[in-house]
């Protein structure tokens, strides 16, 4: 039986593709831009068909209707990490939280602690033979695909066609819908005078012939802005999104000296404007790869200089760094912060950096403190802490003393907030009369 005759046998509508999903089911949705649409929306129309649907994802860039109040007796959330579509569900305990390491979540649902009933996914049409990509969302789509008792997809007309291990056989899909939507983007990052101040120094540690790690949003992209006169960069990263394509089109990021993935940019998911998902459309040097795969700190430590740049809410004087919660309150999700910096450590002249502004709450609030918050929970422990950078400078905190740590900490901390955190610093470390 041909693909084609494969495909067509599985086309159906929303309305009838979630007509087969049973109460009390667990479903994994796509990540991020990668989440479904036209399912979604079908499912909360038919709500009063559903009962104790248990619904997991990271980010979703779509309006989460079933996370509005109300849903409850429908449909639960379980995060995975929390974003500004599930934070105030989460805080209301109207959905629910699940720490983990980004790289870990696809054995969650291998090994069935999460067992996946359906997976809910977005594609691209097939191609020649038979195969869709998963498009800007691999991560843990796909091995949550792969599981799966029941796999719906809406083969979407506009998402890009990305290679990698980011296929999948129209044979094993169970239901398709076939729709033409725009896929979810992020704006452009707003870039100030702390961003580029935090961003140059970021590109003074980064040497040529590195392999990054970015994330997204005004610190990353102000780090590429210091980055054009560098040479030969790679990528091995969690995500990219469109600051990178201006050095890729200057030559700057080629992956020649990467030590895997040659002259590939190896991603798990993307997230930005038209502009990315039309670079990276039929881009044979973009690859994506599932999470377990692309964040495993014994795949990041095969890159040597592999430089890994994350943030934080913030950091304690011994360099605890708390990057997930404010206090109690969960705010979004440990990801792949330590997967990278593990993986980093074990790196041959690797180095990580957690990159962050010396103030919050419009300078209010230091980010360097004497103690975290009661009840937040520490993302990067002191022990794997290398670098902390601020727009005041550079602290390297690995094979410190808790003293040196502070005083490092407290050099690149805020002017207005130093001489607070020196009274702390001499109840700690004053020698005794």
């Amino acid at each position: 039986m041909s693909w084609e005759t494969i495909y067509n046998s599985k086309l159906t509508t929303a309305n009838l593709a979630v007509a087969a999903i049973k109460n009390n089911s667990r479903l994994v949705f796509g990540h991020a831009a990668g989440a479904p649409q036209a399912i979604e929306q079908a499912l909360v129309e038919n709500k009063e068909r559903f009962s104790n649907l248990e619904i997991v994802h990271m980010l979703n860039l779509g309006g989460a209707n079933y996370l509005q109040p109300g849903m409850e007796k429908h449909f639960r959330h379980n995060a995975i990490f929390v974003g500004g579509t599930s934070r105030e569900a989460v805080m209301e305990n109207r959905a629910d939280f699940t720490p983990c390491f980004f790289h870990e979540l696809p054995r969650l649902f291998k090994e069935n602690i999460l067992e996946v009933d359906v997976a809910v996914i977005q594609v691209t049409r097939p191609n020649a033979d038979g195969y869709c990509s998963f498009g800007v969302s691999c991560d843990y789509t796909k091995p949550a695909a792969e599981v799966a008792k029941m796999v719906i997809a809406e083969a979407n007309d506009q998402m890009p066609f990305v290679g990698g291990d980011n296929l999948i056989h129209v044979s094993k899909i169970d239901y398709i819908v076939e729709t033409s939507n725009p896929i979810f983007e992020l704006p452009l990052p707003k870039i100030g005078e702390v961003e580029k101040a935090i961003g140059e120094n970021c590109a003074t540690l980064i040497e040529d012939g590195s392999t990054l790690q970015l994330g997204i949003g005004a610190i990353p992209d102000a780090v590429l802005m210091f980055l054009k006169e560098k040479k030969d960069l790679g990528i091995h990263s969690e995500m990219f999104s469109d600051g990178l394509i201006d050095l890729i089109e200057q030559g700057v990021v080629n992956g020649s000296k990467k030590s895997i993935h040659k002259g590939e940019m190896v991603a798990t998911f993307l997230m930005g404007s038209k502009r990315l998902y039309d670079f990276v459309n039929n881009n044979d040097k973009v690859k994506l790869y599932p999470v377990d795969y692309v964040n495993h700190p014994t795949v990041i430590m095969q890159n040597e200089k592999m430089i890994s740049i994350n943030s934080c809410i913030e950091v304690d004087l011994m360099g605890q760094v708390v990057s997930e919660s404010i206090g109690l309150k969960q705010f979004s999700g440990v990801g792949g912060q330590v997967d990278f910096i593990r993986g980093v450590a074990m790196s041959k002249n690797g180095k990580s950096i957690i990159a962050v502004p010396s103030t919050a709450s419009a300078g209010k609030r230091s980010r360097i403190v004497p103690f975290v918050a009661t009840g937040a929970a520490i993302t990067t422990s002191r022990n794997d802490v290398d670098y902390i950078v601020t727009e005041y400078g550079i602290a390297h905190l690995r094979g410190r003393t808790l003293r040196q740590r502070a005083l490092s900490l407290i050099a690149i901390a805020h002017p207005d907030f130093r001489a607070e955190l020196t009274v702390e610093f001499n109840n700690r470390f004053a020698t005794a009369k």
